[in-house]
């Protein structure tokens, strides 16, 4: 299945998970997860959530992201990616000067 990005309405999700800001997202959802292609605009994030059912990989674009995670923190660039586990707990901020733009996977588990 080709799942095409550019053919999709760009979505503003305000204070996504209690974060700050607007995430700007391009989304495939159903029943076995999500599938994001997303930006966050500086000093915008996604607030701290856990993963009860699901895990997390994002890689990033372009721009840098802060991780949260768990009790410790992280940061990544374009190239890199994170991984949140089923079970673990996250956030992402953009504390950058330009936008962070990133992709993401969520599967259900």
């Amino acid at each position: 299945m080709v799942i095409d990005f550019k053919g999709m309405e760009e979505v503003r999700i305000p204070e996504f998970k209690g974060g700050k800001g607007d995430t700007v997202a391009r989304m495939r959802a159903d029943e076995l997860g999500k599938i994001m292609y997303g930006r966050l605009e500086p000093g915008s994030s996604i607030g701290f959530h856990k993963h009860e059912t699901s895990s997390e990989i994002i890689y990033i674009l372009s721009g840098k992201a802060d991780f949260l995670y768990d009790d410790g923190e992280e940061e990544t660039g374009a190239g890199e990616c994170h991984y949140c586990p089923k079970g673990h707990s996250h956030s992402m901020r953009n504390n950058g000067d330009e936008d962070l733009v990133f992709f993401a996977v969520v599967p259900e588990q």
